[in-house]
């Protein structure tokens, strides 16, 4: 299916196998790791891309990075601006290849610290790094490496 092959474990700790990797998921992540947290040092944005694979992983959203990423009203950035900086893609390259993903104990969803959205309160709290905040529901790590 041309995404990472992922196996779903409660505890995080070995990168997953990697059969291939999709361009249009290299390329969507990448996006999303520039638009979202091109701010942020290499661990803010790794935390994001987090978020981001453990809802591939997680049932209530969509199977594959792209769906996730272009899932209606989760991130909202120019989809047809352009990456100004390239490190956004290795960063992308590194998370999709399996690399464990032990900054935000599960997170399926961020916010920056400037703002207060009302759906925190249904989530679980994991941790802050840089300007962004990391919660996950129902209080249950899902990740898949």
């Amino acid at each position: 299916n041309g995404t990472a092959k992922n196996t779903h474990k409660t505890t995080a700790q070995k990168p997953a196998a990697v059969e291939q990797i999709s361009q249009a998921d290299l390329q969507c992540l990448s996006e999303a790791l520039y638009f979202e947290a091109r701010g942020e040092g290499a661990q803010g944005q790794r935390a994001v891309a987090e978020v981001i694979l453990n809802r591939v992983d997680h049932p209530r959203f969509p199977k594959t990075v792209c769906g996730v990423v272009n899932q209606r009203g989760q991130f909202t950035y120019n989809k047809n601006a352009r990456i100004r900086e390239k490190g956004s893609f290795a960063r992308a390259l590194a998370a999709l290849s399996g690399a464990p993903r032990l900054l935000t104990d599960g997170a399926t969803y961020f916010h920056t610290g400037r703002v207060s959205p009302s759906w925190t309160r249904r989530f679980e709290r994991t941790t802050r790094i840089g300007s962004h905040v990391f919660y996950r529901s129902g209080g249950q790590r899902v990740a898949a490496n």
